[in-house]
């Protein structure tokens, strides 16, 4: 059985970006993890990890901006993978 995709003129732009918000999510999920671990491991300098902090807070706050714009809860991105579970962690 071949199944349709189907498309609703009124709600693609929110459907858009909120698999594009899910993308940028996955991405800052994993930029703040290494970031981490490179803190833990002492490998940046503490003005290096002021930057990064700095630039994850402000995605994370930029990331909520749009979230609200589009009427998206943070649950929203979190893509249901079937049997592999949810793509982001549970927080």
């Amino acid at each position: 059985m071949t199944r349709r995709v189907e498309l609703d003129r009124d709600t693609v732009e929110r459907d858009l970006m909120r698999l594009v918000l899910t993308l940028v999510e996955l991405l800052r999920q994993l930029m703040e993890r290494q970031a981490l671990r490179r803190v833990d491991q002492g490998d940046l300098t503490e003005d290096q990890e002021e930057r990064i902090g700095l630039t994850l807070m402000l995605l994370a706050d930029r990331m909520a901006e749009l979230r609200e714009r589009y009427g998206l809860e943070p649950a929203d991105l979190n893509v249901d993978l079937g049997p592999l579970g949810p793509l982001l962690p549970r927080e």
